[in-house]
């Protein structure tokens, strides 16, 4: 069994102190999910495409990262990635 996170969040723009907690996730966990929300309630700089864009860039040599938009519940949504 694979021990997988999710890290939501709106990422608007990305920090060095997000990457920095995708660093430390991925001593604990074989897989984190970087879910990037789509939040309509907010008024973000960056698309969700954008975002998601400039988080695979930022975390492209990092093993067991994947990045992916999400707009739904995080409970449900984490319920469907096994986390």
């Amino acid at each position: 069994m694979t021990r997988r996170a999710v890290y939501p969040g709106t990422f608007d723009p990305v920090t060095y102190g997000h990457i920095d907690l995708i660093k430390r996730a991925r001593t604990i966990f074989e897989q984190v999910i970087v879910a990037v929300a789509h939040n309509p309630g907010k008024q973000p700089l960056f698309t969700v495409e954008e975002r998601v864009q400039l988080l695979r860039r930022a975390t492209r040599s990092m093993r067991g990262v994947v990045v992916e938009p999400f707009d739904s519940l995080i409970v449900d949504y984490a319920r469907r990635q096994g986390a």
